[in-house]
């Protein structure tokens, strides 16, 4: 019983199925895969929606033909109260469900007909709204999650310097990968990248900015694989370089440290089997914050939100801030923003004194 290149099942009535449920389930994943592909969905979004999928077949152990609101409610009452998943996940898992059950209980793909024959029953919705995690907000990531004050960023770089300074003391090989990630790290928080945007860096990004020449050839980095809105390619954009800083950074690393890697590969951040560095670069990060006491707070992402709230905290206009992250909404920059409490106290402290200092001159004209 196979299925065409948009998921809509073939009847071969001369085809016999030895175990038609199992085979039904897995035509039914084949053809939701060509469905998805056919909405130009990402690899990877597809591959983790079908794994969620199977993973409530195990658990209720009853076929899509068979599901009713009683296995969600179990499957998502374990998943919250016995492996203690958030609230994000757990509506991450309704709605690969959801989409899941629309696709086999939609007539046009032929589902229906194809599992009333075989079973005497056929798929249907099982995931409502009345027993759905509600999205309720815009902004749901963990309370925990912040960004670096400057004390702790300052810490943090530190850190990662030693360890180079440490490995090569030791006359010990790994400096280069160490050094490598110090200097991601860097970049990351000076140019407010994502994880994917800056591992995904080349040295050809990096181009002058005519308004801004103190910076040579670094003064603007192209992001090439940006977070692409649903269904779409990697959004690019250009982020203007403000830390002088970080020119000279990227530059002795183009320099001095990846002719060492070898080759002649364009990546800014090569692994050593000369592919682009991968998990290992969130290990390193973690590793350093926990040798500070630095809370888990702080994850790799936290560099990107203290771009946004030390640029804010400087002085720097929210919508060049938003623009230079990719932000559609400013609502969004806002979420990243953790401005600091001496920032707060001294803007409110400026307030105060504007006030007070409009109040006297007027006292002063009458």
């Amino acid at each position: 019983m196979p299925v065409d290149e948009v998921g809509r099942v073939v009847v071969l009535p001369s085809v016999r199925l030895l175990q038609p449920a199992e085979q039904v389930l897995e035509d039914m994943f084949t053809g939701w895969r060509n469905q998805q592909l056919s909405r130009n969905l990402a690899f990877a979004t597809i591959d983790g929606r079908e794994r969620l999928v199977r993973r409530f077949v195990d658990h209720s152990q009853a076929w899509p033909w068979t599901w009713t609101h009683q296995h969600v409610d179990e499957f998502f009452a374990d998943l919250r109260a016995v492996q203690g998943r958030r609230h994000t996940t757990v509506r991450a898992y309704q709605n690969a469900l959801r989409l899941f059950c629309a696709y086999v209980a939609h007539p046009d793909y032929g589902w229906d007909r194809m599992c009333e024959s075989l079973f005497g029953s056929h798929p249907s919705q099982v995931v409502f709204e009345w027993n759905a995690a509600v999205h309720a907000q815009v902004g749901e990531s963990d309370p925990r999650k912040r960004a670096f004050t400057k004390q702790e960023l300052q810490a943090f770089f530190d850190r990662a310097d030693d360890e180079v300074d440490r490995i090569r003391a030791l006359g010990r090989k790994g400096a280069l990968p160490a050094w490598r990630d110090a200097v991601l790290f860097k970049v990351a928080y000076a140019w407010g990248l994502r994880r994917n945007e800056v591992r995904r860096l080349q040295r050809v990004d990096f181009s002058p900015n005519p308004k801004a020449r103190e910076f040579g050839r670094y003064g603007v980095v192209a992001v090439r694989y940006g977070k692409a809105q649903r269904a779409s390619a990697p959004k690019r954009r250009g982020v203007l370089t403000v830390f002088d800083w970080s020119v000279d950074v990227v530059d002795q690393w183009i320099q001095e440290g990846l002719p060492r890697f070898g080759g002649d590969g364009m990546d800014l951040f090569p692994s050593e089997q000369h592919g682009v560095v991968g998990a290992a670069i969130g290990d390193r990060f973690r590793r350093y914050r926990d040798d500070l006491g630095l809370d888990e707070g702080l994850d790799l992402h936290s560099l990107r939100r203290s771009y946004v709230t030390h640029l804010i905290e400087d002085g720097f206009d929210p919508l060049f801030v938003q623009e230079q992250v990719g932000h559609e909404h400013a609502s969004t920059t806002a979420i990243y923003t953790c401005v600091s409490s001496d920032f707060r106290t001294r803007t409110l402290r400026e307030a105060l004194d504007r006030s007070l200092t409009q109040a006297l001159s007027k006292q002063e004209s009458s």
